[in-house]
């Protein structure tokens, strides 16, 4: 599998190695096999580095158009585990789409994001390229990732207001007492992965 280069949306210094990656992205598409073909995988991380508790979101590509996204950000599970989970639930589980079929598993091209826990930050201190946005306000949450506003050229106003949108709030709630949260996040993939939204 070819990997994308590292992008200008991730952190300084990678935490994840070259083989870490592949090894990440070989566990999604052997977690959705798997699943299709109803036998099991590990679920032991290889690693000390990868049992650490992280948030992920696993987005999914069929000939460069988005086939499913699916994630959290709050660190419930280990990196591998995360992995394994987000996976399939962005194959089966993502209400936008058909869930996968074993033809189209085979043609998917996968990135994923592995995440930071996300901390309070004020609206001004939001850095457009380095923070992933979660807004929350009255029962209501919406999230995106940081790629996002790189990809659509949006300002830091823009992208409040469109995670407010996402999250179905008014788009100056984030000025009227919505809580906002950042994160950052690692973000690797297999080359097809483009178009991307979330």
């Amino acid at each position: 599998m070819s990997l994308l280069r590292p992008s200008p949306i991730e952190v300084e210094h990678s935490e994840f190695s070259l083989e870490e990656r592949r090894l990440l992205l070989q566990l999604a598409h052997e977690s959705i096999l798997s699943a299709l073909e109803d036998r099991s995988i590990s679920l032991d991380s290889p690693t000390p580095h990868l049992a650490e508790p992280r948030g992920a979101f696993t987005s999914l590509y069929l000939r460069g158009e988005l086939r499913g996204c699916v994630g959290y950000v709050v660190p419930v599970s280990s990196v591998y585990q995360a992995v394994i989970d987000t996976a399939r639930a962005a194959a089966f589980e993502d209400t936008r789409f058909y869930p996968v079929k074993l033809g189209e598993a085979e043609q998917l091209s996968i990135e994923l994001s592995i995440l930071s826990p996300p901390k309070p930050i004020a609206a001004e201190e939001v850095e457009v390229g380095r923070h992933g946005l979660l807004i929350s306000m009255a029962g209501h949450r919406g999230l995106l990732l940081p790629q996002v506003p790189i990809e659509h050229q949006w300002d830091r106003v823009t992208f409040l207001e469109q995670t407010c949108r996402k999250a179905g709030l008014p788009i100056d709630a984030w000025e009227k007492g919505a809580v906002i949260e950042a994160f950052t996040a690692e973000v690797f993939g297999e080359k097809h992965a483009s178009n991307r939204q979330t």
